[in-house]
């Protein structure tokens, strides 16, 4: 990607950012650290802001001609991976992506025409700090009329970003199974009731959801992750915990996927003289990208730039800001091979080079020269 003169200048500033930011990685509802960082440094600018949530920084750079108010979001929190909190998800790098964007419109802010909304938003991994933000009125408060984030990607090269219309990232939920039959001697199974023989049947049935009660052209996922049972290779077991995830794209789906699970869980009941509780946990809904903005951000950016993806089963709560307002969401791909910039997102050796913190900030300056939000 080619990126503007004006925004090169701001190099070293963002990879300050980002090596500041990547040293303090903290858990969601808990980033004190990471907000004091982003408060002193709007303070330098000179840039007002308002603290939500206890952590999330919220404020507006307020253009001459003001028609529109244009937000940008950055998420703030680290992930516990093997009893280590680090930003294994990309998380600094929105932040100094956003950090530097402010700095630019701050520098160019006789050229900006809109109102621009800034918002750090904490717990994106869990337990989710979109909503609660929206409940708090930030959307409303700041009149906002459309919203964009991104994310570092590393399944797609440096220099292009990755994008598409309507449904792109999944809609997902927890679920959690509890199979209780009856204890009993494994020499003696006629006095029991086996809760893994039952689990090992359950699993293989729920898997014929999808294949066979989802319409092929519908993308659905459930997938159990864990299975835990048992205390002695001579005792059949009394219950068997199942746990799992279910995402899907359209809402339909997933309803559909959840009620079979009940359907079948009911019907194993009255064939195995067992009980099965269940407990589904409904996450984030789905990402679905504005068709309009979308294609604002193609004309924007060099059209061999952009790579039109298949929609991706991860999730993200920037979905609940896109059921009030119109909203984007895009990927800022990382992936470098010869650098071994090529783990994936939540990997323990995941990391991307700085220079792409650049693409990010070029592509949302390029957005708003498009949309006649900032003059040239």
């Amino acid at each position: 990607m080619n990126i503007r003169a004006d925004v090169g200048v701001l190099n070293n500033i963002v990879y300050k950012h980002r090596n500041s930011l990547n040293k303090i990685g903290e858990l969601g509802m808990k980033e004190y650290k990471t907000s004091k960082y982003i408060k002193d440094y709007l303070d330098i600018l000179g840039i007002e802001y308002e603290i939500y949530l206890e952590t999330a920084v919220v404020g507006i750079i307020k253009g001459k001609k003001a028609k529109k108010n244009i937000a940008f979001r950055a998420d703030m929190d680290a992930l516990n991976i093997d009893g280590q909190i680090k930003h294994l998800c990309g998380h600094d790098g929105h932040m100094s992506i956003l950090l530097g964007f402010i700095e630019y419109l701050n520098i160019n802010k006789d050229k900006l025409l809109d109102n621009i909304i800034f918002i750090f938003q904490p717990a994106e991994e869990s337990p989710g700090g979109a909503l609660p933000l929206i409940k708090e009125g930030v959307l409303d408060k700041y009149k906002v009329d459309e919203i964009y984030g991104l994310h570092i990607y590393p399944e797609i090269d440096e220099g292009f970003i990755g994008v598409k219309p309507s449904h792109f990232l999944a809609q997902t939920g927890e679920i959690d199974i509890e199979i209780v039959g009856r204890g009993g001697h494994g020499a003696m199974p006629q006095n029991a009731i086996d809760s893994i023989m039952i689990a090992s049947n359950f699993i293989n049935t729920i898997q014929s959801i999808v294949s066979r009660n989802i319409r092929p052209l519908d993308e659905g996922v459930l997938s159990i992750g864990k299975i835990e049972g048992g205390s002695r290779r001579n005792i059949i077991a009394e219950s068997v915990k199942l746990e799992g995830t279910i995402r899907a794209f359209k809402q339909e789906v997933y309803d559909k996927i959840k009620q079979r699970v009940f359907d079948i869980a009911c019907g194993f009941e009255k064939s195995f003289d067992c009980s099965i509780n269940i407990n589904i946990k409904d996450d984030y809904p789905a990402v679905n990208n504005d068709e309009e903005l979308f294609y604002e951000l193609k004309e924007a950016i060099d059209d061999k730039y952009i790579k039109i993806l298949e929609p991706l089963m991860i999730s993200e709560d920037f979905s609940y800001y896109q059921q009030q307002v119109k909203g984007l969401f895009f990927m800022l791909g990382a992936r470098n091979i010869d650098k071994e910039f090529i783990s994936g997102l939540h990997h323990i050796k995941f990391n991307f080079d700085e220079k792409i913190l650049l693409n990010g900030i070029n592509t949302y300056v390029e957005l708003l020269k498009y949309k006649g939000a900032l003059s040239e």
